[in-house]
């Protein structure tokens, strides 16, 4: 899989090019535990201090380990969470602070596919239903108009549409997330999140549902925010990719320029462990080994959040948080959150890692 999406490969747009744009974005939830003593507040850094666009008709992939932060970034744009701090400007307007009934209307244009095809389906009701529910709600139409409009979308997706009123328990897994991308899909919006919409599902209908996105994305110019942890998968789809790390961004690339020159030396380590289907290509790489678990988010490490485990790291690492930007001659595109980039051909699989002194957090 080598070809990207619709938009590969764009240049810096103006402000009309970008449809999705995160400041300075924070998420905590509180966390309440009680000791003998005394009562503790904290929190989990969920998102914290996430900046970055989203142009109109692109992908833009989030990629990372579990508990990174990728689905809270995304429902808070969404406005499904409440974010704690920063703004949320979507189309040129800022919804950080609208309410509930401020929102219902631009609901039409953000949907999300989410990634369990069994439990996002209520299977005591038909199909029609299901994907009939956003005409329903916005009032967009009823009757027979509903009933035709629905069976359009489901041909759109590969669904027939004789198949109106089968429940969920009828269709195969692949099946069910087609009706819910048809349910995404039915008021045509602007923003699509996939939150990992194929990882539950067998390899050959990953493809499928996947050639699907991207054939939709060109027919109506969608713009998608696309999570998901198999890499090969997200450099398929994605014309950009964040890479985050504990509720930070740790480097954002051009597909192609992130997959041939990773410069976090977590990218290299995530791209280093993506299977690779030829035994003789697979035996010859040299896989980065991280160091300890990932840091509590609770309590994360200072400076930089990756250093207890970064096999590059410094005591400057300890110390002073990198910031988000251009490095080693790189594009204004790629830019990467490290004090001491990888260049390429560096090998990091046989790095020494430095001890670093504690940085005043708890880290393994």
């Amino acid at each position: 899989m080598t070809e990207t999406g619709a938009s590969s490969h764009r240049v810096a747009g103006t402000d009309k090019d970008v449809l999705v744009k995160v400041e300075n974005l924070q998420k905590y939830f509180p966390v309440q535990t009680t000791s003998l003593f005394r009562r503790n507040h904290d929190q989990v850094h969920a998102v914290d201090g996430v900046t970055l666009e989203v142009r109109r008709g692109e992908t833009l992939g989030l990629v990372g380990e579990t508990g990174c932060g990728k689905s809270t970034l995304a429902r808070c744009i969404a406005r499904l969470c409440d974010v704690s701090a920063g703004r949320v400007i979507f189309d040129g307007r800022d919804i950080t602070s609208l309410t509930p009934r401020q929102m219902r209307p631009l609901r039409r244009e953000m949907q999300i596919i989410f990634q369990d095809p069994y439990g996002s389906l209520n299977p005591r009701r038909r199909v029609g239903s299901i994907i009939g529910d956003p005409f329903a709600l916005h009032g967009i139409a009823d009757g027979a108009e509903r009933k035709r409009k629905v069976q359009e979308v489901m041909e759109l997706v590969g669904l027939k549409p004789e198949h109106f009123n089968r429940f969920p328990a009828e269709f195969s897994g692949g099946q069910r997330q087609r009706i819910g991308v048809a349910r995404a899909l039915a008021l045509r919006p602007k923003l699509i999140i996939c939150d990992e919409p194929v990882s539950a599902l067998d390899v050959s209908i990953q493809a499928q549902i996947i050639n699907l996105l991207v054939d939709l994305q060109r027919e109506f110019n969608l713009t998608y925010i696309f999570i998901a942890h198999d890499l090969s998968v997200v450099r398929h789809v994605s014309d950009r990719v964040a890479v985050m790390y504990l509720g930070k961004v740790a480097e954002l690339a051009p597909a192609e320029d992130l997959y041939q020159v990773p410069r976090h030396p977590y990218s290299n380590a995530l791209l280093s462990a993506v299977p690779v289907p030829d035994p003789k290509k697979s035996s010859d790489r040299h896989q980065i080994i991280l160091i300890g678990d990932v840091p509590s988010p609770i309590d994360p490490p200072a400076g930089c959040r990756f250093h207890p485990r970064c096999p590059k790291a410094q005591e400057r690492c300890a110390t002073e948080e990198p910031a988000l930007a251009s490095v080693l001659g790189d594009s204004a595109e790629h830019v990467t959150a490290c004090h001491f980039p990888v260049e390429k051909g560096e090998d990091l699989s046989n790095t020494s890692r430095v001890s670093v002194p504690p940085s005043g957090s708890q880290t393994t």
